[in-house]
């Protein structure tokens, strides 16, 4: 008798571990990534159907972070001298989540082109504490793609 999917028992390894997580700013890896999230959200407008009010997404707006415990100020002067030029620079990063413990060395890679930063966190630290930039970031949705999923 066939196994149904649903049949399959699931067991703690197969959960994501972040800790292998890696993230590229224009080609080059940052050894120092504490955190990464990327998000695509939908810009809606209401439509009234009737009494009823629902909803149409009328574009798409992708925003993201990363989180680095610093060790270098990686590309920071470069986006600093640009922004005092009047420019608005513009950057690719990409994610990879990978785990060792996975099943079959799976990975996910998404590839984020035509990303913008929102701040540059040219200086921030406190007492006894590891110090950790935050760069919270914006970019086209349509620029945007998975290399590798999880099937």
């Amino acid at each position: 008798m066939a196994r149904s999917p649903f049949d399959v028992q699931y067991r703690g390894c197969r959960r994501w571990n972040g800790s292998h997580g890696k993230v590229w700013w224009d080609n080059e890896l940052l050894f120092e990534i504490e955190k990464f999230e990327v998000n695509v959200e939908p810009q809606r407008e209401d439509v009234l159907i009737g009494n009823s009010v629902d909803s149409k997404i009328v574009s798409l707006k992708g925003t993201g972070t990363i989180t680095i415990k610093s060790v270098i100020n990686r590309n920071l002067n470069k986006f600093l001298e640009e922004w005092k030029a009047g420019h608005d620079p513009r950057t690719t990063l990409v994610g990879l989540l990978e785990d060792p413990d996975m099943i079959d060395a799976q990975k996910e890679r998404v590839s984020i082109d035509n990303v913008w930063f929102n701040k540059l966190d040219l200086m921030s630290f406190e007492k006894g504490k590891v110090v950790e930039k935050e760069y919270p970031f914006g970019f086209t949705p349509e620029d945007t793609a998975y290399v590798e999923t999880v099937e």
